[in-house]
Order: structure tokens, then C-alpha cells, then sequence
């Protein structure tokens, strides 16, 4: 006697549709650019925030430019931390 089901998946349409997620889409581009940053980065989950204030708080162009630094100067280690340097040492010379 064997007590394991199989899945044999949705039996009934309205089964499908609420299985379905639906993933929001960002409100503003700068959220979408700051996922992006997460994602190539490897940022850790404690530290999202903070990206999404560079993004917000700093143009487009300013935030590439700490990116593109980021993943030219650093090699090796953690470059999410490069990045936050950047960016503070970066926005307090803007000023």
C-alpha cells in the first residue's frame, strides 16, 4: 500500500486559471533599471532597498555610469558594495 499521489496536473480550466501568478510590472522605469541592477550585481536581499533609493533619487545616466564603473573596476569580490561607493562618493561631488 503506497500512500504517494501522483500529480497529474490541472484536471479543469478554472484550476489553470487559478494557478496562474501574475507578476506586476514596475510603475516607473527607474524601478524596472533598479531590478536590473539587483539581478546583474548580485545584490542581497537586505540591500534592494538601497538601489531602488540611488535609482530614484539620481538620473538614469548618473546610475549607468556607477554601474558600467562597477563592473569594469571590479573583478573580484562583492561589486555591489563598489557600486554603493560609487554611487555616495558620486552623489555628494554632483552636489
Amino acid at each position: 500500500m503506497d500512500s504517494t499521489k501522483i500529480n497529474t496536473g490541472p484536471q479543469d480550466f478554472k484550476d489553470i486559471i487559478r494557478q496562474k501568478k501574475t507578476v506586476k510590472p514596475p510603475a516607473y522605469p527607474w524601478q524596472d533599471f533598479a531590478l536590473k541592477i539587483i539581478e546583474e550585481l548580485n545584490i542581497p536581499p537586505y540591500k534592494r532597498n538601497s538601489v531602488f533609493k540611488v535609482c530614484k533619487e539620481n538620473s538614469k545616466q548618473f546610475v549607468e555610469k556607477c554601474l558600467n564603473d562597477t563592473k569594469e573596476l571590479c573583478q573580484t569580490g562583492e561589486c555591489w558594495k563598489y557600486f554603493f561607493k560609487l554611487a555616495n562618493k558620486n552623489q555628494r561631488t554632483n552636489f
